[in-house]
């Protein structure tokens, strides 16, 4: 189980957006799994800007407890497991052409990235696993 310290979330959410990537991409590989949230009809909550729309994630349900806030008050957190983000998320983000926002904090959007470029750059980091 993935759990996070309160200086671990400080330090995280303090980093640039990349190094955030970076950090996220390793622990989604250690722990093979990913959090996102679901609105009150319990779809993944989404978020736009200009003409995008993103599915935001984080490596902790910790992380997501101190963003829950800009209209995602009423939202929860979830867990996903690999076979899940791969069967469901990642379809589902890439069918309607979202992007991926990932470990936005304090209001602020986090490392944008294509569907493709987040599953390759997981894919990369499992194979260092296997």
């Amino acid at each position: 189980m993935n759990r996070v310290t309160n200086k671990e979330i400080d330090s995280v959410s303090s980093l640039d957006a990349f190094s955030r990537y970076r950090y996220f991409i390793k622990k989604i590989a250690d722990f093979e799994e990913v959090w996102t949230i679901q609105d009150e009809n319990q779809e993944y909550a989404l978020s736009d800007v200009d003409d995008n729309t993103f599915v935001s994630l984080w490596s902790a349900e910790e992380f997501i407890k101190t963003n829950l806030s800009e209209g995602w008050e009423n939202c929860e957190p979830i867990k996903l497991d690999l076979e899940k983000l791969g069967e469901e998320l990642i379809p589902y983000a890439s069918d309607n052409c979202y992007l991926i926002n990932i470990f936005p904090v304090n209001g602020k959007s986090g490392f944008i990235v294509s569907v493709d470029e987040f599953v390759r750059d997981l894919n990369e980091e499992l194979e260092q696993y296997d």
